[in-house]
C-alpha cells in the first residue's frame, strides 16, 4: 500500500469519526438520506477521486476508490448513499462526447451536480439485461422514453441518471446485446414531465426506488456514444461497481471482526473472558482468514481494471468472495455478542442488515457462479 493511500485512509477515518453510530441509527430508524455525510465526502473530494484532474477531480485509479469505501465501511458508516457516483460517471468519462464531459464532469467533481443513479434493472428482466423493455423512440431532436425500472437507488437524490434503454427491439437485432443505448437523463427536468419516482421501503435504509417513464423526452444530445452500442458501454461500469462494492464488504468485515474481537476480550462470563474459549475465538479467526483472502482478490481485480485488462471474471469473483466473507463475519459478530448483537445501540444489527444486501446486489451469487462456469471454465451455458 502506498503512503498516498495511507493518507487517504487516515483522512476518511477522521471524517467518519464525525458521523458516529447514533447518526446512522437515526437515519436508519427514520429511513432518511444521510445528506450531511454525503456533503462532507463531496467537500473533501472523495467522491471525485476517479474524475480526471482536467475536469476537477483527483485523477486516481480504482485502488484509491477502494481505500475510501473500505474505510467508510470499516468505520461503521455506509457508502451506499453515494458510491454510485464513483462508477456511474465512468460511462460518461469513457464513452461520452467531449462536450458532454466538459458540461457535466466538472460540476459532478465540485458537487454542484450529483450523478448517483444507474437505471438498468427492470421488474421483468432482473439481471438478464438483454431483455429490458424500456424503449426510447426517436422523435426529431429527442428520444421519447417509455417503460419501467426497479431497484434504482438514490434516484430521489441524484441530479443525473445514466439510463439504459432499447432503441431497437431485441427480436430485430442480430445479437441480444445489440440495440441498447445509453441516455444521460437530467432528473431535475424529468420528474413530473414523464418520469415518476416511487420509493420502495426495504429492510435497510438504501433509498431505492421504482421508476415509471411515460413519454419522457430526452434530448438526442444526451445520447452517450453511438446508438445501439449501450450494453458494451455499461460493462465497464458494472465491473467497477462489483469491485467497489466488494471493497465495501471488506470494510464491513473488518468492522465486524474488530467489534467481535474487542467484545470477546472484554466480556466476562463464568469468571473468564469469552474470547478465551476456542468456540468463540475460532469463528473470529476464521472470519479474519476469509476476509484477508477476499481482500487480495479485490486488489487483483482493481489492479487489472486500472491497467485496462479485461477483468469481468475477477470482478465477479472479488464481489462473491468479499460478500460471503463479510456475511460470515456479520453472523459471527452477532453470535459473539449474543443478545447485545440485536440491540440498536451496538450498530451490529444495522450493519448485519446492510452487508446482507450484497449477497443479492448488484448481482446475485448464482449469476456470478454461472459467469465463472461459462467464461473461466468454458462449461456450456445453462440459459
Amino acid at each position: 500500500m502506498t503512503q498516498e493511500f495511507d493518507d487517504i485512509r487516515d483522512s476518511v477515518r477522521r471524517l467518519c469519526a464525525d458521523f458516529p453510530g447514533p447518526y446512522w441509527q437515526a437515519k436508519d430508524r427514520d429511513r432518511t438520506y444521510p445528506a450531511e455525510f454525503v456533503r462532507a465526502l463531496t467537500e473533501a473530494g472523495f467522491l471525485s477521486v476517479l474524475i480526471p484532474e482536467s475536469y476537477g477531480g483527483s485523477g486516481l485509479g480504482l485502488a484509491a476508490a477502494i481505500a475510501i469505501l473500505e474505510e467508510i465501511h470499516h468505520s461503521g458508516c455506509n457508502g451506499g448513499a453515494c458510491h454510485a457516483q464513483m462508477y456511474v460517471m465512468g460511462t460518461l468519462l469513457k464513452h461520452g462526447s467531449q462536450a458532454q464531459k466538459q458540461a457535466y464532469l466538472p460540476k459532478v467533481a465540485s458537487g454542484e451536480l450529483r450523478l448517483q443513479a444507474f437505471g438498468v434493472t427492470e421488474p421483468t428482466s432482473g439481471t438478464d439485461t438483454t431483455r429490458i423493455r424500456t424503449f426510447a423512440r426517436r422523435d426529431g431532436d429527442a428520444y421519447v422514453v417509455s417503460g419501467q425500472k426497479i431497484w434504482i437507488s438514490r434516484a430521489e437524490y441524484s441530479d443525473l441518471m445514466v439510463l439504459l434503454v432499447r432503441t431497437t427491439a431485441r427480436e430485430d437485432c442480430a445479437k441480444p446485446s445489440e440495440g441498447m443505448s445509453v441516455l444521460l437523463v437530467d432528473m431535475r427536468e424529468a420528474v413530473g414531465n414523464g418520469l415518476t419516482i416511487r420509493p420502495i421501503r426495504t429492510m435497510l435504509n438504501h433509498a431505492t426506488t421504482e421508476l415509471f417513464f411515460d413519454d419522457l423526452r430526452v434530448p438526442v444530445a444526451n445520447l452517450i456514444g453511438e446508438e445501439g452500442k449501450g450494453f458494451r458501454y455499461i460493462l465497464d461500469g458494472m465491473n467497477a461497481e462489483r469491485i467497489l462494492i466488494a471493497s465495501e464488504c471488506i470494510g464491513d468485515g473488518r468492522f465486524f471482526i474488530d467489534r467481535a474481537s474487542a467484545y470477546a476480550s472484554e466480556r466476562g462470563v463464568f469468571g473468564r473472558a469469552i474470547g478465551e474459549n476456542q468456540g468463540v475465538q475460532f469463528p473470529i479467526a476464521r472470519a479474519h482468514v476469509q476476509l484477508s483472502a477476499a481482500s487480495l482478490m479485490v486488489d487483483k481485480a482493481a489492479a487489472m481494471f486500472d491497467a485496462g485488462i479485461a477483468c469481468g471474471t475477477e470482478a465477479n469473483m472479488a464481489k462473491m468472495l468479499a460478500s460471503e466473507a463479510s456475511w460470515y463475519a456479520a453472523d459471527m459478530c452477532v453470535q459473539t455478542h449474543g443478545g447485545f448483537g440485536f440491540a440498536e445501540e451496538y450498530d451490529i444489527e444495522r450493519k448485519f442488515r446492510e452487508t446482507r444486501l450484497y449477497q443479492v446486489a448488484p448481482i446475485s451469487t448464482n449469476l456470478i457462479l454461472s459467469h465463472v462456469a461459462t467464461h473461466a471454465l468454458k462449461l456450456p451455458k445453462s440459459f
